[in-house]
Parts: C-alpha cells; sequence; structure tokens
C-alpha cells in the first residue's frame, strides 16, 4: 500500500498522511453511521462536549465551543468494525509497526461548524505510556480538511525528542507550541493520517460551516507494554494482525486490564 519512501519518511518525521486508502462509498458507509451514532448518542444520557479545558484559550470563546468524542465505536456499529480491519489500513500498519498489531482503541472526533473545539498541541504519550513506543494512530478522514475546519497539525521528527512535559490536561505549554507552529496536514476525504504518540500534533477551531469527522484507531506492537494502568478500556487487545506474543487471559482485575 504504501512505498519504503513513505516507510523511511514516517520513521523520519514520525508522521504520515497517506491518500486515498478508503474509496468513496466506503466513506459515505461511515458517514452514515456516524450520524447514527450521534443521534443515538444525543437520545441517551451519555451525549456531552468533550472540549478541552485550560488556559490555552480564553475562558469566553472556550465555553463556546463543542467537541463529540466517543471511544471504541466498534462497540456500536459493525461498519466501524469494517473500518478498522479494512485491508489497506491493516497492510499500512504492518509496514509501519510489524507485522503484529494490537489494537488499544478508536475514537470518534466531531467538530461541528463553526464552533468545533480546538485541540492544543500534545504527545499522546501521557494518556497511555508505554515502554517501547511503538504506539500510533490512524487518524481516517470522512470530510475534506484544512486550516479552516481544524484540520490537524504536527511538528515533524518532534517524536524523537521523546516524552515532553505536559501542563494541565495533557497539553504543551501553548506559548511554547502554539498550533501554528506545526505543519497543516490537509486532507480529502478517506485519506489517513498516521502518526507516532510521540509526534506533537494538535488542531485549530473549526470556523468553517462545515463538520470535520474523524475516526481515531490506535495501535501498538503487542510486546510493548503499557508502564502503568491509565486509558484501560474494553477495546485493549484485539489482534488486528499476526499474532500476540504474549500468550496470557485478558481479563479485567479491578481497573486493570491483564495484558
Amino acid at each position: 500500500m504504501i512505498s519504503e519512501d513513505q516507510v523511511k519518511f514516517y520513521h523520519e518525521n514520525g508522521y504520515l498522511l497517506v491518500k486515498g486508502v478508503y474509496d468513496a462509498e466506503e466513506v459515505e458507509t461511515f458517514r452514515e453511521s456516524v450520524e447514527t451514532f450521534l443521534k443515538r448518542a444525543a437520545a441517551s444520557k451519555f451525549d456531552r462536549s468533550h472540549a478541552w479545558a485550560g488556559d490555552y484559550l480564553p475562558p469566553e470563546e472556550l465555553k463556546k465551543l463543542v467537541l463529540k468524542g466517543f471511544h471504541d465505536v466498534q462497540y456500536h456499529d459493525a461498519q466501524f468494525m469494517r473500518m478498522i480491519t479494512q485491508r489497506n489500513l491493516i497492510a499500512i500498519f504492518t509496514q509501519l509497526i510489524g507485522d503484529n498489531v494490537q489494537l488499544h482503541h478508536t475514537k470518534m472526533m466531531v467538530k461541528p461548524p463553526e464552533k468545533g473545539a480546538a485541540f492544543p498541541m500534545h504527545q499522546d504519550y501521557p494518556y497511555f505510556p508505554h515502554s517501547k513506543h511503538s504506539m500510533m494512530l490512524a487518524s481516517i478522514h470522512l470530510d475534506h480538511t484544512n486550516e479552516e475546519n481544524g484540520c490537524l497539525h504536527v511538528i515533524p521528527g518532534s517524536h524523537k525528542q521523546g516524552p515532553l512535559p505536559h501542563v494541565g490536561s495533557y497539553y504543551l505549554n501553548h506559548k511554547e507550541y502554539p498550533i501554528e507552529s506545526g505543519i497543516p496536514c490537509i486532507a480529502e476525504s478517506g485519506d489517513v493520517l498516521f502518526f507516532n504518540y510521540l509526534t506533537i500534533h494538535g488542531s485549530p477551531i473549526n470556523r468553517s460551516d462545515r463538520t470535520r469527522r474523524n475516526i481515531l484507531v490506535q495501535v501498538r506492537d503487542p510486546e510493548d507494554q503499557p508502564t502503568n494502568d491509565k486509558h484501560v478500556n474494553w477495546g485493549q487487545g484485539l489482534m488486528l494482525h499476526g499474532i500476540n506474543p504474549r500468550f496470557r487471559n485478558y481479563k479485567y482485575e479491578g481497573t486493570l486490564l491483564e495484558v
């Protein structure tokens, strides 16, 4: 699915945008699933905004912003399971991680028009630290994204700095790392942005009249173990490709999932 040069680019820069991983028919099916999901969530007691809090924006601006975020979407709609096991996606994962690819979690991120909340620059590492740093993310675009509707910005090569100190709700000092310090990853629907969980990234507010819908798929090498029990969830452990060399039972013991 991708060339050796693209694999090298990923390891050197900590990210890679791959065009056309999903075709137009697949994208339309997934969009319909997102809309159905949001309607079901709105009718439940679990619907809420997940906009980031903090001092990276003035309080009067923060309170106007909305971000819809839901974890482990494959447990709510079978179309999302088809999405995360699609052969193009899996082929890229194996080229970037290796033959054994294990799911950590999925997440739906929806930025509504004109008030879709920003993500201050951050690493994903503080949320689920691992020992070997194989953890990576695929951001599946279901809409055309640009700077106006809040596309992701990344700082190339920043993964080589290792874990950095974060503030607030796990974001970097916004004065030292403004969103504009990253390069915008402009993408079309069906494109997928891959990046390491140490790569510094963030996104601005959606100021357009268009929704920005992304599905995030977080994966790891199964031999790369978490250093604590943060972000334990019911999606962990599914093998998307290959085998799990650590042959153990998967069960909950209190809040810690044995992995």
